[in-house]
């Protein structure tokens, strides 16, 4: 029998709780704010009027800890900036910046390796613009890349190769391929394959693999790209983007605030894309607009205001057939005028304007959906990451906290990371964590990894390598571990025998989960909770693709967990996953399987 929760009132201490994520009953509750998550908050102060759909993903109360999280330096001289990054299946995480803006920190390898740069006056060029880093060993290697790929967007294909799409110069309509299973391999490419510049673009994963690559600069349409080098463009106009664009004020004295757009596969297939400051639900076949959401009030939300958004985990129902809550957030970001008085193609006398703090949430498949207003984040925050942690509570990560995105547009890093629990009551969903000593601004990147740590690389606020000033280009590598990395929690850590596992999952079937404890407990239904994540391509304070689900159990069996795959791949496309198994908020290290 699936496994069916009810929503339990838990009054506890004012200890820093875990994972409190859940969605187990779509019909509206009425809960008290000072209670436990789920339902409608009413009345009182800091009452929240949105469905939060949710209540413990658990039987009883989670494990707590007062860690507030830990960051060890693990590499000191990658010598690559991180502007793009991609977790791959392979545990190499992949980054690169610009080819046409000089040269980086590190040479080619092995000496001598300098091939023609088309983007450098088609010279000899024996510098690295990409690096495949293993996060297991923290050693790296170069990769040679061409056609610029700055400000690129990227995705995995279904079978683990990653592809990376447009850029700017020659890279504007290019498609590049790194496979996964040659761990030597450079970037294969084919220029002037795109339907369009995709320079500042969005990819999305659709349900049969191919990705959605939406916009660009002054590139007010979207196409369909398949997991393939070969491939006839299909451009589709999509005038909502040049709806969204604030126009320039003048030749090369761009605004728009609507580039690298939030763009989320939603469970029915069609898609929610929002920019600058509303969205809208389409179709990706057509391009026909099924829905016009309202405008967000506050400022700008996408480049260079740069603000952060993310796709709600999908919990799904006991049934299998839908996910109980779809529900989209947004943090952050600016004025709409902020990049024009600080950026230097439009003022000399720079102005650093404060970033906002606010945060919203809406439900895209109701029916005259409308922005409710979220607790707002503790400090302002532009081009943070906001990363799923594997209980299904978020991070936020990286940023600063005046200005917007752009070279040398920003100040005032925001070193201090944020864990988003976004179904405890309001008022108590923002907990800062531990900072960092380093300032990861315009061009910083992060993933999470399956050892549960976030990685984190970059930042370049400068056109070319930049040190000896106060935000200096980045090569350092840096691993963040998250509360629940508690060493006093490590004996409630569940450890996932792969062997035992299924690693192959099929749609809609079950599949096994074999799982222990260092302590030896057994493993009980109602105190087990699994998470899958799509790693996603992170860039400019957006995390494209990312998603989570969360399967639902049916049996735990003699450490045997029994699940059911996601039932089709609107909801799950196609690829590889993280798997992690949670015991009553504690996830242990994930591994990689593969739906199909």
């Amino acid at each position: 029998m699936a496994l069916q929760l009810k929503t339990y009132i838990l009054i506890i201490p004012h200890l820093f709780t875990l994972s409190v994520f859940s969605a187990p009953d779509i019909t509206d509750i009425t809960t008290p704010a000072p209670g436990g998550a789920g339902g409608h908050i009413k009345g009182g102060a800091g009452a929240n009027p949105h469905v939060v759909d949710g209540g413990s993903d658990y039987a009883k109360p989670e494990i707590e800890t007062h860690f507030l999280g830990k960051w060890v330096l693990e590499t000191a001289d990658v010598r690559v900036s991180a502007m793009q990054l991609q977790l791959m299946p392979n545990d190499q995480v992949i980054w690169y910046d610009a080819t046409s803006l000089g040269p980086s920190a590190r040479k080619l390898e092995p000496e001598g390796t300098c091939p023609i740069n088309p983007d450098a006056n088609n010279q000899p060029d024996c510098y690295a613009h990409a690096v495949a880093y293993d996060w297991k060993t923290k050693t790296s290697r170069t990769i040679v890349l061409s056609g610029e790929p700055w400000c690129s967007s990227g995705n995995l294909w279904p079978n683990g190769n990653m592809v990376a799409t447009g850029g700017t110069f020659t890279g504007v309509k290019a498609v590049r391929m790194l496979p996964m299973n040659d761990l030597k391999a450079n970037f294969i490419e084919k220029r002037n394959v795109l339907g369009d510049y995709r320079w500042y673009a969005t990819n999305q994963i659709l349900e049969d693999g191919s990705s959605l690559v939406v916009g660009g600069r002054e590139a007010f349409s979207y196409e369909i790209v398949p997991p393939s080098l070969d491939f006839k463009p299909n451009k589709i106009d999509f005038p909502f983007l040049k709806q969204t664009c604030t126009p320039g004020k003048g030749p090369n004295k761009f605004i728009e605030n609507n580039l690298y757009p939030f763009v989320f596969l939603l469970p029915d297939g069609n898609v929610f894309v929002f920019a600058n400051d509303r969205a809208v639900t389409f179709k990706p076949l057509t391009g026909e607009i099924l829905q016009e959401h309202p405008v967000l009030p506050g400022g700008s939300r996408n480049y260079p205001p740069s603000g952060s958004s993310a796709l709600l985990p999908f919990k799904l129902s006991a049934d299998n057939k839908h996910p109980l809550n779809v529900e989209v957030v947004i943090c952050g970001g600016n004025k709409p005028d902020a990049f024009e008085v600080v950026d230097a193609k439009h003022v000399k006398e720079k102005v650093f304007v404060p970033a906002l703090k606010d945060c919203h949430r809406i439900h895209p498949m109701k029916k005259h959906a409308k922005w409710e207003p979220e607790q707002d984040m503790p400090t302002p925050r532009i081009m943070g990451d906001l990363l799923h942690l594997p209980t299904g509570d978020l991070i936020m990560i990286n940023g600063a906290k005046k200005g917007t995105s752009g070279w040398e547009d920003a100040t005032d890093p925001n070193f201090t990371p944020l864990l988003y629990q976004p179904y405890k009551p309001m008022g108590s969903r923002f907990k800062e964590l531990n900072p960092t000593k380093i300032a990861r601004m315009y061009h910083s990147s992060s993933a999470m990894l399956p050892d549960t740590n976030v990685l984190v690389s970059g930042s370049n606020p400068h056109q070319f390598y930049t040190v000896n000033v106060e935000f200096p280009t980045e090569w350092r590598v840096e691993k963040f571990s998250p509360p629940y990395l508690d060493p006093k929690l490590d004996n409630q850590r569940p450890i996932i025998d792969a062997k035992g596992t299924d690693k192959v999952l099929k749609y809609g079937k079950p599949f096994k989960i074999a799982a222990s404890l260092p302590s030896n407990e057994p493993m009980v239904l109602g105190e087990i909770k699994v998470t899958m994540l799509y790693p996603p391509f992170t860039t400019h304070g957006f995390s494209q693709n990312q998603r989570m689900v969360v399967p639902t159990l049916t049996d735990v069996v003699g450490n045997i967990i029994t699940a059911l795959a996601p039932p089709s791949g609107k909801i799950a496309p196609p690829g590889y996953y993280i798997l992690f198994v949670n015991r009553l908020g504690v996830p242990g290290t994930g591994i990689w399987v593969h739906i199909e």
